[in-house]
């Protein structure tokens, strides 16, 4: 199947942003939209990309299809004041069975990409959760068909997505409003084929028309970035609420690389301090433990995710953990049998890790999908790092280590529990 990506709109609402560059190519959260909707949808199997352009920007998009090895033809339009219904029209000796027509300045997420193409016709949405509806195009639906569309509709079913699966005889209607009108709009073409619609309701896509929309589009990118499965219940309250306003601000200027050794940086000083200041150490360790969430962040928003930056950060983070720890053992200057308490923090710190990564090796599954109850399990990084820093700050390392040791190893035997009796089923 083919796409046929409509970029030859002038993007006025965009001001200096546009000058020399179509919308398509402007980066929000480290990405060009247009490298997000190509990317998920070469994912999912799309073979070419017929992309319609005005020559005001041939240049640039033919160096960014070019680097990132898009398979594509480009079709100008010298006339992109026509409309974008005729940008349309000029695609059509391009396509000979069905099509994906997609907006080059439409922002979506990857499950709404994936829904769409289970679909046909025009791709609709009845929430419209992320955008704002007062300027959407609305549609009026009637026997699960279009039967009108337009932004000033004051009654409407759905908003229009920017997303459709035609068949190439949308290009019959198109020859005969070609043949009545020079210039003409998509939304012409819609009202009078009157195609089938298909709902993809409540997942993230958003038109970006003004510098305010892209702000908008990267806060949401970075909230949807989030990663909520598995972490614990200092993630979810306090970290990520200060870690995903850092990695709004830093993701257009980093990569996750970066964050992820500055993160392990601050670690290592924590691990310092912890030798003549454990209060000082606490707080830098806290501040690990945010960073550590900026990387993820970053790369989710970014699509720049990769195995191997997870497997690195991972063991990063047990450095880290040991730094810290063994440099506050140190500064209470322990007995022998404290060293035992402090041994026994510091294995099943490495061993929480452990018993969940080992699961994934032996199992092939996450185990915080496959057993749910793992997220009531008290322990995980972000918990210990938490206390770790309250205890600090009081001076009451004995009792941090005492406690660390009790709930890292309760932790892992009742992981291990859970996979056995899991097992079983």
């Amino acid at each position: 199947m083919k796409a046929v990506i409509l970029a030859a709109g002038l993007g006025t609402r965009m001001g200096t942003l546009t000058e020399e560059k179509p919308k398509g190519l402007i980066k929000i959260a480290g990405r060009e939209i247009l490298y997000r909707t190509m990317k998920i949808l070469e994912t999912e199997g799309i073979e070419e990309f017929i992309i319609v352009t005005n020559p005001k920007y041939k240049e640039k998009l033919k160096e960014f299809l070019e680097k990132n090895n898009f398979k594509h033809t480009l079709l100008l339009n010298p006339y992109p004041e026509r409309g974008n219904g005729y940008s349309l029209y000029l695609a059509r000796k391009y396509v000979s069975e069905r099509f994906i027509l997609v907006m080059s300045d439409h922002v979506y997420e990857e499950e709404f990409i994936k829904e769409a193409l289970k679909g046909r016709g025009a791709i609709v949405d009845k929430e419209g959760k992320f955008i704002n509806k007062e300027e959407a195009t609305k549609v009026r639906i009637n026997e699960n068909r279009v039967v009108d569309i337009g932004k000033k509709l004051k009654k409407y079913d759905a908003v229009d997505t920017g997303f459709f699966i035609f068949e190439p005889r949308i290009f019959k209607t198109i020859e005969e409003i070609s043949k009545e009108k020079e210039s003409f709009e998509l939304v012409e073409i819609i009202k009078r084929a009157k195609p089938k619609v298909t709902e993809v309701n409540g997942f993230f896509w958003m038109d970006i028309d003004t510098p305010q929309d892209i702000k908008k589009a990267r806060k949401l990118l970075i909230t949807k970035a989030v990663k909520n499965r598995g972490e614990g219940i200092i993630s979810r309250h306090i970290n990520r609420k200060i870690s995903t306003k850092i990695s709004e601000v830093l993701v257009d200027y980093v990569e996750p690389m970066h964050m992820t050794v500055f993160s392990f940086l601050v670690g290592v000083l924590a691990g310092i301090v912890a030798l003549f200041s454990p209060p000082i150490a606490g707080i830098f360790y806290q501040l690990n433990s945010i960073l550590d969430g900026v990387d993820g962040e970053i790369a989710r928003a970014a699509m720049k995710k990769s195995r191997f930056g997870g497997y690195f950060d991972s063991i990063l983070d047990r450095y880290v953990d040991f730094f810290v720890l063994l440099g506050l053992a140190i500064y209470m200057k322990p007995g022998i049998w404290m060293w035992g308490i402090i041994s026994l923090a510091l294995f099943g710190s490495f061993m929480v890790s452990y018993s969940t990564e080992r699961y994934k090796g032996e199992y092939f599954a996450d185990i915080y999908k496959s057993t749910p109850q793992m997220k009531y399990l008290l322990g995980k990084r972000d918990e210990r790092v938490f206390l770790t820093m309250i205890f600090s700050l009081v001076n009451q390392l004995r009792v941090l280590f005492m406690i660390l040791a009790v709930i890292t190893h309760v932790r892992v035997f009742a992981t291990i529990y859970f996979v056995w009796r899991r097992q079983k089923t």
